[in-house]
């Protein structure tokens, strides 16, 4: 995998400050939030990153402020959720880790709840890690929720939201799963051009280009709306 610091430092889009941005991170506990936080930090674009989570993350960066919160009572955090103009959701659990309404709960509900506090606090960029073969009316839960939860986001009209269905993610988790290590190895036998897998790094690295792709003028104040599937990924994620 590629290394998770940029080389190069990358000018700022349009409408951020000259100090630097404020991103928001929900999820940064998790492998891809994980490698998304040190490259938020190593970046000077971003002066202030806001880590969202339920419990102390051990993360040593003048940059990073973390709001320790309730996720079932998210509307008494408002303040955590405002002053970003960057928002970037990696939000996600399993359903063997949390069962079936729990998985729900976390990848549907707390996300678009989430979504909606940073919309209201005045995020113009919302980035969500969803999954390759989302769908609202797919007949498998996993995919139908990823589905539910994209769908809900968008009808929050952020001025520009960007979803990225990575495929197998490739990664040394602390977590154990099992059958997904499994699947890891035989994927990274014969997948040698990503076509079906992706490294959590990867997946980080686009998010922050992504942000800081300068965007072509518009006549039109439409929401504008991205779906980034593995391979667009991987074009933005690796140099």
């Amino acid at each position: 995998m590629r290394s998770p610091v940029f080389q190069r430092a990358p000018k700022l889009p349009p409408g951020a400050m000259s100090e630097g941005m404020t991103a928001l991170v929900l999820g940064g506990s998790g492998e891809i939030g994980k490698q998304l936080v040190r490259e938020l930090v190593a970046n000077a674009a971003f002066s202030r990153i806001v880590l969202v989570t339920r419990r102390q993350l051990d993360i040593q960066s003048e940059k990073v402020e973390q709001k320790i919160v309730d996720f079932e009572k998210l509307d008494d955090y408002k303040e955590a959720f405002g002053g970003a103009q960057v928002g970037f959701c990696c939000l996600g659990t399993t359903r063997g880790k949390a069962g079936a309404k729990g998985f729900i709960h976390v990848d549907r509900d707390y996300v678009s709840h989430a979504a909606r506090l940073l919309k209201e606090g005045g995020c113009s960029h919302f980035h969500l890690v969803s999954s390759t073969g989302a769908n609202k009316t797919s007949m498998f839960l996993y995919n139908k929720t990823k589905g539910e939860a994209e769908e809900l986001v968008k009808e929050l009209n952020f001025p520009r939201l960007s979803i990225y269905r990575p495929s197998l993610l490739l990664c040394d988790r602390e977590e154990s799963r099992p059958l997904e290590k499994v699947a890891q190895i035989v994927v990274r036998g014969f997948d040698w051009r990503n076509k079906i897998s992706i490294g959590t790094d990867t997946v980080a690295s686009a998010m922050i280009s992504n942000t800081l792709e300068p965007q072509s003028p518009t006549k039109s104040e439409e929401p504008k709306v991205e779906i980034l599937e593995n391979t667009d990924i991987l074009r933005l994620g690796i140099d």
